[in-house]
């Protein structure tokens, strides 16, 4: 069975962005979170399994200086870089799963679109927690399938999760903001429902 790693390689080295469902031209909910949290230009942003999103694009138009993007493939980032141009080296770019992160420093913001969800064993969601409430010292952003969302995505199983749900899974470490459902429409014309919740960290409990 090939391991996560090598699955999502393949996927980058095998497809380009209009054959893949999660492409966005324009992240506009993920920027529109990260705008209501008014951080300064200065804030410590992560996009996790950001991979060869857009989202860097724009953080960097507006000026964000300190920008990180983690995803599993190094082929998702190296386009990232490509794409990107002289401008990829304004970003810390990390090559990790992120159930193997270990964060040397702490982020204002932790953006998530679409990783979460993969995470279907409650070791790797638990790890996943556990190394959130570390990093981050400021806000959180998560997007997943909702409950109306579909089964499997890449041929992977995953997730769905519910409002209620989410928020449960974060409760010890964050306080919920917002949460919205949205529809996401694919390159290929199909309609994904989304959830996207903001947290703020709250006072570490034992």
């Amino acid at each position: 069975m090939e391991s996560r790693k090598e699955h999502w390689e393949k996927v980058y080295a095998t497809k380009q962005p209009h054959e893949i469902s999660w492409t966005q031209q324009l992240p506009k909910t993920s920027l529109d979170f990260v705008h209501s949290f008014n951080l300064p230009k200065t804030a410590s942003i992560i996009d996790i399994g950001g991979g060869d999103s857009m989202l860097v694009d724009f953080l960097l138009e507006e000026g964000y200086e300190n920008i990180t993007v983690l995803d599993i493939s190094e082929i998702a980032l190296e386009k990232a870089k490509r794409r990107l141009g002289s401008k990829a080296s304004k970003v810390n770019w990390i090559t990790s799963d992120v159930t193997t992160f270990h964060p040397s420093g702490s982020y204002d913001c932790w953006h998530d679109r679409a990783t979460f969800h993969f995470l279907t064993s409650s070791q790797d969601v638990n790890t996943y927690l556990n190394t959130a409430k570390q990093a981050v010292s400021g806000y959180m952003i998560i997007g997943t399938f909702s409950d109306k969302g579909p089964d499997k995505c890449s041929m992977l199983d995953v997730h769905k999760y519910t409002e209620s749900e989410l928020q449960e899974q974060l409760a010890n470490g964050f306080d919920k903001l917002k949460c919205i459902t949205e529809d996401h429409t694919t390159p290929f014309n199909t309609v994904q429902n989304f959830l996207f919740c903001s947290f703020k960290r709250s006072i570490l409990t034992i």
